[in-house]
Formats: C-alpha cells, structure tokens, sequence
C-alpha cells in the first residue's frame, strides 16, 4: 500500500511504478469526489455519485472505504490479473482497514520533502487555497497515523530517486515473501 497526503506524488508514482512492472496491478479506487482538471484522462479514479458508492458498500464489494473532507473513497475488492502484486494507493485511514483484514501488507508511508513543497503540488494540480489549507493541515494529521503503520518512509523529494527506492522496496517485499512461501530443504 502507497500512503500519505496529498500533494506527496502518490498517484505520479504508482503510475510510474506500474508501467515500469507489468507484474504490479494497481487497484482503482472510487471516489465521489468531482474529478480535478485532466483527472479524466489519467484514470486516477473511477468518479461514481454518492448513491452508487453507498450501494456498492452495501452489497460488500469494497476492500476498504472512508469519507475524507466530505467526500466517500474506497477501494473495491482487488481481481488482480493472475501473477500480479496488487499496488493500493490509498489513504491513512483505508491503509488501517487494510491491515486488519491483511497485516502481512506492506506499507509504504509517501512524504513531500517539506509543507511548502506539498502547498505548491496542490496549487500546481488546481487546488484552491481554502482547500490546500484544509489538505495541509489534514496531511500532518495523516503522516502522524501513518508513521504507526508503515513499513517503510520514502520522501518524494526527487521523483526519479523516490521511484527508485520504492521499486526497491517492491522488490525486497516480494522476496521476504518467496521466502516465506517456500519451505526450507532440510
């Protein structure tokens, strides 16, 4: 799972990471959130209305959900192509669901290199500034939750070295799990 605020790069690099693995899948969450501009095009979400989602929750076909500034997001149950990882980009709150169904999953807590850094990628993707202050603020509380929960911190300072560390961790993931998968000869 990719956790943090918004604004730390998460759907620039789970993006970068999936095309660069034809073995990592990622999950598409659903939000009832309007799309940003040029969202559309990106697939980052699939934008369902509020009596949709709440159907969907019903019915039990979601991974994990929360509401998150006033707005419903969730991940349906992942159907990965067979021989794929499943690659979550979620948030603090859906990374807790997660783990108590999953606490074998790995998290990966994503961190802008400072709150400045954060404001101005929230501005650069058309953010208003009443609700970057609200995403700034909601961020610090998210990265304090994240800290207890994650496996590893990456800071997204340089996308090209962030990218690199996190496929380096992807890789040392499925290692430790190769390894416990397979019985040691005796």
């Amino acid at each position: 799972m990719l956790i943090g605020p918004g604004g730390a790069g998460k759907g620039t690099l789970a993006a970068e990471l999936v095309a660069e693995d034809p073995t990592l899948w990622l999950s598409r969450s659903w939000t009832t959130r309007p799309p940003r501009p040029g969202e559309h095009e990106r697939n980052s979400y699939e934008f369902v209305d509020r009596t949709t989602f709440t159907e969907a929750v019903e019915r039990g076909e979601f991974f994990e959900w929360a509401e998150f500034l006033g707005n419903l997001m969730g991940t349906p149950i992942p159907r990965p192509p067979e021989g794929a990882d499943v690659l979550l980009e979620i948030d603090v709150q859906g990374a807790e669901q997660v783990l108590a169904k999953r606490p074998d999953a790995t998290v990966i807590l994503l961190l802008p290199p400072s709150v400045e850094a954060q404001a101005a990628r929230l501005a650069a993707r058309g953010d208003d500034e009443e609700h970057i202050a609200r995403r700034v603020e909601k961020g610090r509380q998210e990265v304090e939750r994240g800290r207890q929960v994650a496996t590893y911190t990456v800071v997204n300072d340089d996308l090209r070295q962030a990218r690199g560390e996190l496929a380096a961790i992807v890789d040392r993931t499925r290692t430790a799990a190769l390894r416990a998968a397979t019985p040691e000869d005796t």
